[in-house]
């Protein structure tokens, strides 16, 4: 048996610690989420689902239960209700007869990207408890150590795409007026 460099006494306390946290966050979280999307008819599964089938650009339906963190037969049954509404859409691989794959539809890309517009950090609680710190420390909380707990659980690949989505709004969207905008994508002019 190895030895332990900790307490049982520790462990049980940073175990409590974080679930008390993460469990009054969490209900914080859910209610500013559930009123941020309410107007536009999804409940937080299919909002998820929609993030992660834009930002993965066809994703398996066990890419979306692993990056969304539930249950296969959850993110199945709610991407399909969502392909019900024309919001993505299904297929097969010819090489991967297996798995599903989704794809958001333009009609799905539109709603996420409103969405996005809408978005306003007065209606986000967690966004305003931190607000303080910021203004004390010129900066949000950082996230890093809390980033480096979920990579030891969930792994490298979820730490990827959960980057990726980030990097994507960074790169792809802008503030006009106020909002949260996708960037124009400017044509090049064709030679004549």
């Amino acid at each position: 048996m190895q030895d332990k460099n900790y307490s049982m006494k520790e462990a049980l306390l940073f175990s409590q610690r974080v679930a008390q946290l993460s469990k009054a966050l969490w209900k914080s979280i859910e209610k500013d989420w559930q009123q941020w999307i309410k107007p536009f008819d999804l409940n937080i599964n299919e909002h998820h689902i929609l993030w992660i089938a834009y930002h993965l650009n066809g994703a398996s339906i066990s890419d979306v239960a692993k990056f969304g963190v539930m249950h296969v037969s959850t993110a199945f049954n709610f991407s399909k209700k969502l392909e019900e509404r024309g919001l993505l859409q299904f297929s097969k691989k010819e090489n991967d007869k297996r798995n599903t794959y989704i794809q958001i539809t333009d009609k799905g890309e539109n709603i996420l990207l409103s969405l996005m517009e809408t978005y306003n950090p007065d209606n986000n609680a967690v966004f305003s408890g931190a607000l303080p710190l910021r203004d004390l420390y010129g900066k949000f909380p950082e996230m890093i150590e809390m980033m480096a707990v979920i990579r030891n659980i969930y792994g490298e690949d979820f730490m990827e795409i959960f980057e990726r989505s980030f990097a994507n709004i960074d790169k792809q969207f802008v503030v006009e007026d106020g909002k949260i905008t996708k960037k124009k994508i400017q044509k090049e002019a064709e030679p004549v």
